[in-house]
């Protein structure tokens, strides 16, 4: 009998400059006020996110000036590498653990382009063996926390005594943009974070808790909900649809029929730990689990100390359910561009 992945440790990381939200609606509103008329009736998105502060990786004054590619790439390839070591060596220090001890590393980032990939970046500083074995991952968006660590589970089970290192990292700070006079990107401006988070996963040994269950739902012709648009000037954030009611409407349905494919019930769950998009989203996912309002009580701490980082979000949502004691299930949810429902149900050790 195969054992099941064990997540032996878990790590975050941000980085280090604070963004209060009342400082970023002034700047927002010197940057777009005079140029977009509808600025004014958008910008009571920064006050109805729920978000107090937020990390950045460059100050508030970086964002006044415009940005091509080649700053924002050398803007992530330095951030996210710095934040890659810090929330991968906490983790592996959490489980008493080298980076030489490390078989396989699964990387999940969707907010910039490094090709060598973040690991192999990192790999002479963090010490790594060199057969270890590099699974990359783009695209995920919002969803990648929480796939990561399906990806990087799947990988400790097929290999029985491995370690498996998975890191998510995003720069969501590094997409705002000041030509984009849309209201997709007055949102992304209220809500984006920076942060890293990184776990250790194991198939022998004891660890936090079992990864027993993953899996995902893919809704057909819903490539316009969540996503970039890749132009000169960098990343543009899509926000086509609104999320909160299509989260409401369908995402029920979607883990509801993950979970059976697993053999369990929504009655079997514990606690769901889920990505805050947003407060409105928050909102729509305790209506969605039918969930009682306000029971997303972590989602919504994290919001407000983070802001939305995009894939690593959840993680730190966990990170805290665990802090104040894991029920005996968890199921992790996300909703990523695809678009994507993602799902991994955790048994507490």
């Amino acid at each position: 009998m195969p054992h099941a992945a064990q997540l032996v440790s878990l790590a975050t990381a941000v980085p280090p400059h604070v963004l209060l939200q009342r400082d970023v609606v002034a700047a927002a509103g010197s940057i777009f006020s005079h140029r977009y008329r509808d600025f004014d009736r958008l910008s009571r998105v920064f006050e109805t996110a729920g978000i107090h502060k937020r990390q950045a990786v460059r100050p508030l004054e970086w964002f006044f000036e415009p940005h091509g590619w080649p700053e924002r790439t050398a803007a992530y390839l330095e951030g996210a590498l710095a934040l890659f070591v810090e929330a991968a060596t906490r983790a592996l220090d959490q489980a008493e653990l080298k980076a030489g001890d490390v078989d396989a590393i699964v990387t999940v980032s969707s907010t910039g382009i490094a090709t060598p990939s973040l690991e192999a970046r990192a790999f002479g500083q963090m010490g790594f063996r060199h057969d270890v074995h590099r699974v990359p991952v783009f695209g995920l968006g919002c969803a990648g926390g929480v796939s990561g660590l399906s990806i990087a589970a799947k990988l400790a089970k097929a290999q029985p005594g491995s370690t498996v290192l998975f890191v998510t990292v995003e720069l969501c700070t590094l997409a705002f943009r000041l030509d984009e006079l849309t209201k997709a990107n007055i949102v992304a401006t209220a809500l984006f974070g920076d942060g890293a988070a990184a776990c250790v996963l194991r198939s022998a040994g004891e660890g936090i808790a079992e990864i027993e269950a993953a899996g995902e739902h893919t809704w057909p012709d819903t490539l316009d909900i969540m996503g970039w648009n890749v132009d000169p000037e960098g990343f543009g954030v899509v926000f086509a649809r609104a999320i909160p009611p299509f989260a409401e409407e369908h995402l029920g349905p979607a883990v509801s029929g993950i979970l059976d494919r697993a053999g369990l019930g929504m009655r079997d769950v514990d606690r769901f730990v889920c990505h805050p998009g947003g407060k409105k989203v928050i909102t729509a996912l305790e209506r969605a689990l039918s969930l009682d309002q306000g029971s997303l009580d972590h989602e919504r701490v994290v919001l407000s100390e983070y802001g939305n980082m995009s894939a690593p979000t959840v993680l730190f949502v966990l990170e805290r359910a665990m802090q104040a004691g894991l029920p005996p299930r968890s199921v992790l949810t996300a909703l990523g561009p695809g678009f994507t429902a993602s799902c991994v149900s955790l048994r507490a050790a």
